[in-house]
């Protein structure tokens, strides 16, 4: 088996010092330009690659990103890890993608796992409560998180925030169904571990107070936020409550539940019910009706994220800094 090239074999045959040629590597001064294009032609024709382990060793930083998502298959986080990885790329940072199932206790595994393998810093979308969330925080060297607001008397001053308004997404949802003469108006309110879903719940009832009607805690459930669990809670509240006239789901996954159930239960969408979506997935358009939805930013969401994190990283992002981006309802057949 051929041995690799070490720099000491770039420094024998250009006949300068190891340091010289790390200088060259690493794109560092005190090299005269003769010498840094002799030494850069050796290192080509010697087909020279830098170890990757011996480089963060040195520079105390891997190149690489963690990015921790609640569940890959819903084409919300999708679509944020795609602009995460994008902007990584972009910079010449590579990301490892994280999967936690919804499962805070699999959260903190995997996060630890990223500590372990040394990442530079990491983009997570937490399912974590405080004070377990400012605990996990506190062992990152650089942190944004996705969706989640912070106290910062609890000392989480560093740690960036890119976030959704949905409390406003969820006022703008809610308003047009008023606008459309709805006055029953339930809520599937998503996991209740979320912040979105938190923000979007207080939107809805903001606007509810705003036109004069008190929130029913009766018309309000929470679920998981896939088609099967909008499916279940939508079929559920619809039987308990057959008065309502609309819903609001948390995501458009589970506003696709909440058809599924309509269909089963023989009412008619949006005759007998409107039902408002949030997120603006591809499949919000797809399906029939066609889902009115809020349309989230979502790739900028991942993008956002990364780019604070690389300047948090380089020390040039401002303490805590917040980034908040804006939704916009989408009307379609399911509430027009």
């Amino acid at each position: 088996m051929a041995r690799d090239v070490t720099v000491a074999d770039i420094a024998r045959e250009a006949g300068v010092s190891m340091m010289t040629v790390s200088r060259v590597i690493n794109h560092k001064g005190d090299v005269s330009a003769a010498t840094r294009q002799r030494v850069q032609e050796i290192i080509d024709r010697l087909n020279y690659r830098p170890s990757g382990i011996a480089r963060s060793l040195a520079t105390q930083h891997t190149g690489t990103l963690g990015l921790v998502i609640p569940d890959i298959s819903n084409p919300f986080f999708a679509d944020v890890a795609r602009g995460a990885e994008h902007i990584a790329y972009a910079e010449g940072y590579s990301i490892f993608l994280c999967n936690t199932e919804e499962d805070p206790q699999r959260e903190l595994a995997v996060v630890q796992s990223l500590e372990e393998k040394r990442v530079d810093g990491v983009v997570l979308i937490s399912r974590l409560q405080p004070p377990q969330i400012y605990d996990v925080l506190k062992h990152l060297p650089a942190a944004v998180l996705i969706n989640q607001r912070l106290d910062r008397k609890n000392g989480s001053t560093t740690v960036g925030t890119v976030r959704l308004d949905d409390a406003a997404g969820g006022q703008l949802a809610t308003q047009h169904l008023l606008d459309r003469g709805h006055r029953a108006i339930g809520l599937l309110a998503g996991p209740a571990t979320s912040f979105s879903g938190q923000a979007r719940s207080n939107g809805y009832q903001q606007a509810l107070l705003a036109a004069s009607l008190s929130p029913n805690p009766t018309w309000k459930s929470h679920c998981p936020p896939t088609v099967e669990g909008g499916q279940v809670a939508a079929r559920a509240l619809l039987l308990a409550q057959p008065q309502l006239t609309a819903l609001f789901c948390f995501n458009d996954l589970v506003a696709v539940g909440a058809l599924q159930a309509c269909a089963e239960l023989g009412r008619r969408v949006p005759e007998d019910l409107a039902v408002v979506g949030y997120d603006d997935v591809p499949l919000a358009a797809l399906v029939t009706p066609a889902l009115t939805t809020c349309h989230a930013p979502r790739y900028e969401l991942g993008a956002e994220a990364v780019r604070l994190l690389l300047e948090q990283i380089r020390n040039d992002a401002k303490v805590g800094t917040e980034i908040v981006l804006q939704v916009q309802l989408v009307v379609r057949a399911s509430a027009p």
